[in-house]
């Protein structure tokens, strides 16, 4: 019974759910969810005019030198980003996303939409709606948690 549950494995398998079909819908465009977070996080990089090498996307990501690095070839020769020399420091590399990169955001919301309808078939639109608000809420206190050294138990 649902009821059972407890509410992090709820949100657990919720996550995994959505994951798993996002990486169906991606692979018809030869991406992972992963690769698609890496271009999430380079756009939102980029969107403040700084240039964007490998090290700033395995800060954002929380993801290995290793791992960036295949992640990155990848990308590249998918041709969704682009590596050149910095202008700011030769020993590393400027990421930049492409026009390729531009165009999947739109069919990224498209199926992320798409999955989340499917996620709330049965509710009502006053469901869904209270459903985000909720969700808003819980959003904004997962990352005042983060912003403070100890986490939640500061808030006490």
């Amino acid at each position: 019974m649902a009821c059972d549950i407890p509410v992090g494995l709820r949100f657990s398998i919720l996550h995994r759910s959505f994951m798993k079909q996002l990486d169906r819908l991606l692979q018809e465009k030869g991406l992972t969810g992963v690769q698609l977070g890496v271009l999430g996080q380079l756009r939102k990089l980029e969107e403040t005019g700084q240039e964007v090498n490998q090290r700033d996307l395995e800060n954002a990501t929380h993801v290995t030198h290793p791992t960036m690095t295949e992640i990155v070839k990848r990308l590249e020769k998918q041709g969704f980003v682009r590596c050149e020399p910095s202008a700011r420091d030769r020993r590393y590399k400027s990421i930049r996303s492409t026009e390729k990169a531009a165009s999947l955001r739109s069919e990224t919301n498209e199926l992320d939409e798409r999955i989340f309808r499917e996620l709330t078939t049965g509710l009502s639109e006053e469901e869904i709606r209270s459903l985000l608000s909720v969700t808003d809420k819980m959003l904004a206190n997962a990352a005042l948690c983060c912003s403070k050294k100890g986490g939640a138990d500061e808030r006490d």
